[in-house]
């Protein structure tokens, strides 16, 4: 993981669950990191873990649906570190329910987040690591990106479609060393979920930490690796 010491780091939905657990790990491996999420209070919690494994962290509290603030956390992080390396495309949630009962505008919040999150958050960065000719995107997606259940028509829906849109992008920046990964979780203990994280119902599903290993694991490889897709599940689960 020492191949990540210096890198810029930007992930999204990073202050808690699965953006705190790789923030904290990065951190410690020596990254520079800027973290976004919603909570400002969660995010100087982050922060001050961060400085407590020596790292530098930037923080911007706002929506990954604004344009606006997304352009300006990624103009600020290069100011201030000079470059970003990594992006973690981390920021997501889901409504769960049979399809006549999603209003329009949880279908629209969904995939504002889901889907034009990422590609916000992923065009903007895109020219700092194409003038530097080299970068890693890495979007958390979920093995509902492959596969569909009764009650997930939205959530599904905006997963397929970030997995369309990495799948697409792959290929027009491969030419430039960009990597583009994509990870499809299984069951999670994170705060995603209506049970609380750490609630009994969870006492066999994949740890952050775990998430958080996967997804570093495919940052720290050397710049001629790739791994394009990381399906990752708990042994329970049937997938």
């Amino acid at each position: 993981m020492n191949t990540l010491k210096g890198k810029t780091i930007v992930i999204t939905g990073a202050s808690k669950g699965i953006g705190r657990a790789v923030a904290l790990q990065v951190a410690a491996a020596g990254a520079n990191l800027a973290l976004m999420a919603r909570s400002e209070q969660e995010l100087q919690d982050v922060k001050k873990m961060a400085a407590a494994h020596h790292g530098h962290c930037l923080v911007f509290a706002g929506d990954v649906a604004d344009e606006a603030f997304v352009n300006n956390t990624m103009e600020a992080t290069v100011k201030k570190f000079g470059r970003v390396d990594i992006v973690i495309n981390n920021a997501g949630f889901g409504v769960f329910k049979p399809s006549e009962e999603i209003s329009a505008t949880e279908w629209d919040n969904v995939f504002a987040t889901n889907v034009k999150g990422t590609f916000l958050v992923t065009n903007a960065a895109i020219p700092y690591m194409k003038k530097n000719k080299s970068g890693h995107i890495i979007n958390i997606a979920s093995d509902v990106a492959k596969r569909v259940f009764a009650g997930g028509s939205l959530y599904c829906a905006s997963k397929y479609a970030q997995d369309a849109y990495s799948m697409a992008i792959r290929k027009e920046l491969r030419p430039f060393n960009i990597k583009v990964s994509v990870v499809y979780s299984g069951l999670v203990d994170s705060s995603f979920h209506s049970d609380p994280e750490g609630h009994g119902s969870h006492n066999w599903w994949l740890k952050n930490e775990d998430m958080a290993n996967a997804i570093i694991y495919m940052a720290s490889q050397p710049a001629h690796v790739v791994i394009d897709e990381l399906m990752i599940h708990p042994l329970a689960q049937e997938y």
